[in-house]
This record gives structure tokens, sequence and C-alpha cells, in this order.
């Protein structure tokens, strides 16, 4: 029995995946097409700028919220790496549809695919989007690595023309055509493959959504607000808010924010229309995703940090002891810490 397969069988199976060849390579190279073609994703300034939904995946990202934040806190360096991730994701889904470099480019599809579930996994209001874009890209792009393009590719056509470089070893590893592997370490190759990546989608769908045992949850329905630093001094009320959970197309939406002593007597409280016109220079955001005063409330956009100082000649005449400060939610959820004085 021959022990390695022939051209005619990687030229099948290159056949056989050119659906998902294009169909992936189309999903990368339309985030450049939508970035820079259709809309101006990359200018900072404009409302639609792509840091801000990179901005939203920091709260509950896995293994590299040190990054996010890194380059959240250094716009910068933050604008150069989404040029670079965009420009990557443009020349990689492209080669990638024409079939040049077929296993380079899904090597680096494993790679970008693997950076989205990493990252925003936990994202999806209807469904669990980025989770199932991430492990669908991973899983596509070992698919491709072991089959390269059939007849229908840039690398399929270099070979026929016996191209200098495709008779070289390193373009099967790299290009196409059949791999220089006996066929029962292809095997092996191609089983350990599929239980890694059948662990990081088991691992990651448990992580993020419970998706095997325990409770299903979804943390991009109903929003979250974390309270910290929350301090009485002199005439100030500081606090620092960040918005950990919640639909990221729009804010949460603060509607009250009251302060009260131990026997419930209210110290001082911001309605709706108080927050709707709180000053601006009394928030120190820390991210480029900004804590706001809005139309009818103060906006809260999904992974803003920001600290809010409320002064008033009250606050430097209350007693020392446990006080509570209490944030309210058009949704009617509300968040709490005590503060001692």
């Amino acid at each position: 029995m021959d022990n390695t397969y022939n051209k005619q069988s990687y030229y099948l199976t290159g056949l056989f995946t050119l659906t998902i060849r294009l169909v992936v390579g189309w999903t990368y190279f339309s985030a450049f097409w939508r970035r820079v073609i259709l809309k101006p994703k990359l200018d900072p300034d404009f409302a639609g700028y792509i840091g801000h939904k990179f901005n939203h995946f920091l709260p509950n990202s896995l293994g590299i919220k040190p990054i996010i934040e890194y380059l959240l806190e250094n716009p910068d360096s933050l604008w150069l790496a989404m040029v670079t991730f965009t420009i990557i994701e443009g020349v990689v889904g492209l080669l990638f549809m024409l079939g040049l470099f077929t296993r380079t480019m899904s090597i680096v599809i494993t790679g970008l695919a693997l950076a989205i579930l990493l990252s925003a996994g936990w994202l999806g209001t209807t469904c669990l989007d980025e989770w199932q874009i991430g492990v669908l890209g991973i899983a596509a792009g070992f698919t491709l690595f072991l089959s390269g393009s059939g007849r229908y590719s840039i690398d399929y056509w270099l070979i026929k023309k016996n191209i200098k470089i495709t008779g070289k070893k390193w373009f099967s590893w790299f290009g196409s055509g059949e791999l220089p592997i006996a066929a029962n370490r292809l095997h092996k190759l191609a089983l350990s493959g599929t239980v890694v990546i059948l662990f990081i989608t088991l691992f990651t769908n448990q992580y993020f959504h419970g998706g095997i045992w325990g409770p299903l949850h979804n943390m991009s329905i109903n929003p979250k607000v974390e309270i910290n630093e929350a301090r009485l001094e002199d005439d100030s009320l500081s606090f620092q808010l960040f918005r950990v959970e919640g639909v990221d197309v729009y804010g949460s939406f603060l509607i009250d924010v009251t302060l009260t002593n131990k026997t419930g007597d209210k110290i001082i409280q911001l309605k709706a229309d108080d927050l709707a016109k709180f000053p601006k220079e009394k928030i120190t955001n820390k991210y480029i995703s900004k804590i706001k005063p809005g139309k009818h409330s103060m906006i809260l956009p999904l992974g803003a940090k920001g600290t809010i100082t409320v002064t008033d000649t009250v606050l430097s005449s209350i007693p020392k002891g446990n006080y509570t400060l209490t944030l309210t939610d058009v949704s009617g959820k509300e968040w709490s810490v005590n503060i001692l004085k």
C-alpha cells in the first residue's frame, strides 16, 4: 500500500474546500474593504473609528487584556495597530481567495481568528457572534492548510507552468500541492490539530458563555458597571466607573446617582437632567471610548473607564461614617458601593 497521497488527491481536496477558501477569504478582505473603501473607519475622528470597537473587547478578553489596555492607553500605537491589522486582513484575505501561497495564508488566518476569539469571543447579543467567527476561522484555516488550493488558484497555475519556486520543497509547505509527509504522519497531524482546535472551541465556549455546563450566560445582553476607588474628601465625591458588560453598539444610560447615609437619608442626588448637563471637565476618561453627558442621561459606552468627580458644599459638612453610593441605569439596574469617610 502506498504510504503517500498523490497530487491528484490534493487537487481534489483543494477543489472540495474552494467554497471555504473564497468565503473565509472574503470575510477578512471585507474588513479592509469596509474600513478603507466604504467608510473612513481608520480615522480616529470618525464616529465609527475601529478603535472604539477594539475598546469594546477589553473588559472580558482572555489572556491578551494587557496588550489591549496598553494600546488603548496609547492612541498613536492603537491607530498604528489598527492600520497594520487592517492591511494584514486585506492582503491575507485577497491572497487566500486567489489561492496564492495558500498554506501560508491559512496559517495567518488561523492566527487572526485566534486573536478575534481571545479578544472578542464574549461578544454577541442575539447569538455567540464573535465566538463563532473565531472558532470557525481557526477550523477553516487548519483545513485549508491540510488541503492547499486546487485547480482554481494561482498556486495551481504556478505548479502547472513549472515555475521554478514550485520545485522547491518549501513551496509545498507554504503554497499548495502534496505535502512532503508520509500518510501515517499526515493522519497524526490532522488528528492532533483537530483535537487541539476542538479543545480551544470547547474551552472558550465554556469560559465565555458557560456553553457546556453550568448556567448559560451572555455578557452582551445586560449592562454591568463596576464602581471602584470611591472617595469622600472635603467637598467632593469621586468614583471610577468601568462598563464591563452589555450591548456594544450603544451605551449604558445612567439616570440617577445617589449618595445616602447609613439611615438611608439622601445626601446628594443627581437625576437624569443633572447627569445630562454634567460638566465634562469633571469626567476623567482613561480610554478612547469615553463616559460623557448625553441628551437625557450620562452615557457609559462598553469598555469605557473614567473617574467622575462631584463637588458640593454639603459634602464638607457631613460627619464621618459609612455612606452608600448607588447608580441607576435607564433599564432599572442598580449598582452600589459603600464609602467610609
